[in-house]
């Protein structure tokens, strides 16, 4: 099973980025399941219907989100439809949507973390509770953890090690260079990075980001425009084992 995780999506240069370069890379890599962070897909911040159908028409299966989930209030009915979007799955359990989903035979989970990000519940407790009841499906488990804290998405890792085939850390919008398979057989990388514009902080306008940083004034962000790029993790895990076997760093650029 090969399994192409895509870094946050950011407007519309990381949509165009994931309209450009996915056929080739299912082309280049046999890849069986496609799952990618949208929650900056719609100008920047929070997703759409419109966003959510225009990536899943270019072949992604899953879309993963995090604290910008309820930016765009028109996201929230799609979230109970069947459509394979997800919310974190340790939100209230109150809050609309499911924080997994089973796909291919490979289950999905949506994290969310603690650490400079917000109150919401243990990400170590949701996953322990999760997997006490996942005995009868499939062995292949991805978790896209969005997390600020590198050492929360590290010892997410640890403790997950050989529990779950795949950790996706995304949220900083910056890949980090330790993709590896962890001494028990899960893969694990502390950010997959960002799909969106190169000439820009984080995906947002250089210059109103800097006046931001100098200033201490709040600006309204926009999106940089120019060339884009997409940042991606590839994996590939066991079917039988569910364990991890390879994992890869693919980037693209126009």
């Amino acid at each position: 099973m090969r399994i192409l995780m895509i870094g946050d999506i950011v407007g519309r240069p990381g949509r165009r980025a994931v309209r450009q370069f996915l056929p080739g890379l299912f082309h280049d890599y046999q890849i069986d399941l496609v799952i990618a962070n949208g929650e900056n897909a719609a100008g920047g911040l929070g997703l759409t219907p419109e966003t959510a159908k225009e990536l899943l028409d270019c072949g992604i299966d899953v879309i993963t989100t995090g604290n910008h989930v309820w930016a765009k209030k028109e996201i929230i009915p799609c979230l109970d439809s069947g459509l394979p979007i997800l919310r974190p799955l340790n939100f209230p359990p109150d809050a609309p949507g499911r924080g997994y989903l089973e796909v291919k035979d490979v289950t999905v989970v949506n994290l969310i973390g603690r650490v400079f990000v917000g109150q919401f519940d243990c990400p170590f407790r949701a996953m322990d509770s999760l997997l006490s009841c996942m005995s009868d499906v499939s062995r292949t488990i991805v978790v896209d953890f969005h997390a600020e804290a590198t050492s929360e998405k590290v010892a997410l890792g640890r403790y997950l090690d050989g529990r779950v085939s795949a950790i996706f850390g995304t949220h900083t919008h910056i890949g980090t260079i330790d993709a590896q398979i962890l001494p028990k057989g899960t893969a694990y990388v502390t950010d997959v990075g960002m799909t969106g514009p190169i000439n820009s902080v984080i995906g947002v306008d250089t210059q109103l980001a800097i006046q931001n940083f100098l200033t201490s004034m709040p600006h309204r962000f926009a999106i940089s425009e120019g060339p884009a790029a997409l940042d991606a993790v590839l994996v590939e895990a066991d079917n039988a084992t569910g364990k991890a076997t390879i994992i890869r760093r693919i980037k693209q650029s126009e």
